[in-house]
């Protein structure tokens, strides 16, 4: 990279570390070879429910290589967690299948997983319960989803509803989800005295080196945290999982170097999931298409270990304008594996539910989807009456409908045919929050030029460190090959998670902030810099993440046209196109590839990817990547994503929105719809796969 490749903000730089990433000098969690490291395997419950009552180690033991079998108890000294899904090998009680109950160390992974095979557990078991229903005796309304309310009511909405003139009563079901990043959840563990090294693949490595210390009675100062590089994680590594807590107890026990890195079939019942959700959406309005009421009422399950609610009934606080709202959650505690984050949780499931109930009330009203949507623009955030910060969905609708050709569209369902094929193009909005957490960075200036920023921030492959160097350039103004980055290690200044679409809003605004204050001391000083170099630092507390008196969102609209073969059910997306109003874009190049990546994501969402809870075993049989289906190429069309221009001074001082979730919220949806318009039939239930499309069609006698 050479200085003219620029320094603007919005540049398209390339990624820093793409060349270490594709010749596999990157060095991921698993791959730090210590002297004399072992590899552990876990042993996952086999029962639903119960707890172990003996647990037979002398096969384990007995193989050649085998160091150690940890067993129930073997934790029992720790730290209580405040995440009950980091408390494992602490006693016998099974809350899940798949829980780990004995933890096998060995010379070589090979070795641990033949011993871990070889370990024969007996347990007493218990009733268990694993189907969520809207009507379970014990589901409850939590009072608080992700700092949010779990429910918010205006006006009248039953009553509104009820005397609406045109009304949209209809239940939406989406399955379980599962997080399947590239790189399995692994950690490497190793002990100096009490000092605890361990590289992990995890989005946060501030947070787990706080759990660490937590658990292991340890000063903060004695846990390092490695993670330079992370292969994925979509939500599933933004808190510690197990691996990092069973890597640091398998190397205090034996004295070595330990890793653990789970097989991918243990990911669905150890790492978290998208909870499955039951959606009931009533929408209420007036002949020419005003809202008059939306009720959003959301069931989820949850675990026993720990609750996460899917908040998929927050959209319904952001999107359109009612006198009558109510939004609801209502959480199902299940002895199931714990739900947690999947790309845009909440926003995701929520946005398919509202947007296809919306494509419902266009169909009934016989007005035009995308007019429909922009009647019902609000002037303030429904939920909260603040005004937006930025708001241009309107705008992202209507460029998007003249790009993609929506003004020709026959808007007739079922009508438009090739052959066996039926063909339809459907319309979806999209929207995720705009947050910033506060965050700390360092800047110094060498005497060579060169300048040196350090934050523990995490790349989990959105390129961090090349848009965290364009916003260090241009604050500092100086050529981008100059910039150094240094990132993904707990002795650099401490830094939020890279999740809920606000890494860069955060980092960047530390970053920024230390080079602004680095820049004035530069200017402030006469003759040569001293050979250590002069640096500033920076800690956004009390402005990042403070209150606000504006409701920050980014939007988008997501345009689909789909082919629905008659003969064998298949759907192939033909197009997809996104327009998004994201604020200031810092890099053309990666944000171009976090909108598509997000909208294949979604294209997975809505058409092949599943997961079923066995009830008589209370696990996924979906396990791995051959049974679970995520999109490939063949699935995939030229995707095309862009955006508008946006200016919003109440952001952060790049004037950036989060651009990583954004993607996903609304293709789904838009997908959905374009398969209605293809079929005139209306799937309420996904993914939308063969078996189900033709079950449709024949019934429709639409074959």
């Amino acid at each position: 990279m050479t200085g003219t490749t620029g320094t603007a903000l919005g540049a398209p730089a390339e990624r820093r570390e793409g060349r270490r990433k594709v010749t596999g000098a990157a060095r991921y969690a698993a791959e730090y070879t210590l002297p004399g490291r072992a590899h552990a395997w876990p042993v996952p419950a086999a029962v639903a429910r119960g707890r172990v009552t003996a647990v037979d180690t002398a096969a384990a033991l007995a193989l050649p290589g085998v160091l150690a079998v940890l067993t129930p108890g073997a934790a029992a000294g720790l730290g209580e967690p405040e995440d009950g899904t980091l408390a494992v090998l602490r006693g016998p009680d099974v809350p899940h299948r798949g829980w780990c109950v004995a933890l096998v160390v060995a010379d070589t992974p090979e070795t641990a997983r033949a011993a871990a095979r070889a370990v024969r557990v007996d347990y007493a078991t218990a009733p268990h319960d694993t189907r969520l229903t809207e009507d379970h005796p014990g589901g409850y309304e939590p009072e608080d989803v992700n700092g949010q309310p779990g429910r918010l009511e205006s006006g009248d909405p039953e009553a509104a509803f009820a005397g609406a003139e045109v009304r949209v009563d209809v239940t939406y079901r989406l399955p379980p989800l599962h997080n399947h990043p590239m790189e399995p959840h692994a950690s490497t563990a190793h002990w100096d005295g009490d000092r605890l090294t361990v590289y992990t693949s995890t989005q946060g490595g501030t947070t787990v080196r706080s759990v660490l210390a937590g658990l292991f009675h340890l000063p903060e100062e004695h846990v390092t945290v490695v993670s330079e590089h992370v292969g994925g994680g979509f939500g599933s590594k933004g808190t510690p999982r197990p691996d990092v807590v069973l890597a640091a107890l398998a190397a205090r026990h034996t004295g070595r170097p330990v890793t653990v890195a789970y097989p991918r079939r243990y990911l669905p019942a150890t790492v978290g999931h998208r909870a499955p959700t039951v959606q009931r959406l009533r929408l209420g309005a007036t002949p020419d298409g005003r809202l008059t009421a939306v009720l959003h009422e959301v069931t989820a399950h949850t675990s026993h270990v720990r609750e996460f609610v899917e908040q998929a009934a927050v959209v319904s606080r952001v999107m359109y304008a009612t006198p009558a709202l109510l939004s609801t959650h209502r959480v199902v505690p299940l002895d199931v594996p714990s739900p947690s984050w999947m790309r845009a949780p909440g926003e995701a499931p929520g946005m398919y539910a509202l947007e296809s109930a919306v494509d419902e009330l266009a169909h009934a009203l016989g007005t035009d989807p995308v007019e429909l949507r922009v009647r019902n623009e609000p002037h303030q955030e429904p939920g909260s009456g603040k005004p937006f910060s930025s708001r241009h969905v309107v705008e992202c609708l209507r460029e998007g409908a003249r790009r993609f050709g929506w003004a020709g569209r026959d808007p007739r369902p079922g009508v438009r045919r090739e052959g066996p094929l039926l063909l339809g193009t459907g319309v979806a909005a999209a929207t995720y929050p705009s947050q910033a957490a506060p965050s700390t960075a360092a800047a110094r200036a060498l005497p060579d030029g060169t300048r040196v920023i350090r934050i523990n921030a995490t790349d989990i492959g959105t390129g961090a460190r090349t848009v965290l160097a364009q916003v260090a350039a241009d604050a500092l103004g100086v050529p981008l090959d100059r910039v150094r980055i240094e990132i993904g290690h707990s002795d650099l200044p401490p830094a939020p998670l890279a999740g809920g679409s606000m890494g860069t809003a955060s980092w960047g605004w530390a970053v920024h902030a230390a080079c602004a204050e680095l820049a004035s001391r530069l200017a402030a000083h006469p003759g040569p810099l001293p050979a250590e170099g002069i640096e500033a630092r920076a800690d956004t507390t009390g402005e990042a993440g403070a209150d606000s008196p504006y409701a920050k969102h980014a939007f988008g609209a997501h345009f689909a046209e789909v082919a629905v073969d008659t003969v064998t059910g298949e759907i192939r997306v033909r197009r997809l196109l996104g327009v998004y109003a994201a604020g200031r874009i810092l890099n053309a190049r990666t944000a171009r590839s976090q909108f598509t990546g997000a909208m294949v994501m979604g294209l997975g969402m809505a058409l092949t990817e599943h997961s079923t809870l066995d009830p008589a075993f209370g696990d996924f049989p979906e396990a791995d990547l051959a049974s679970y289906h995520v999109p490939v190429h063949a699935d995939v069309p030229a995707i095309e994503a862009d955006w508008i221009e946006e200016d919003d001074p109440h952001l952060n001082p790049m004037g950036s929105k989060g651009i990583g979730e954004i993607g996903i919220v609304g293709t789904a949806a838009a997908l959905g719809n374009a398969v209605h318009h293809a079929t005139g039939i209306r799937f309420r239930e996904l993914p939308l796969t063969p078996d189900r499309i033709l079950a449709g069609l024949l019934s429709e006698g639409r074959r």
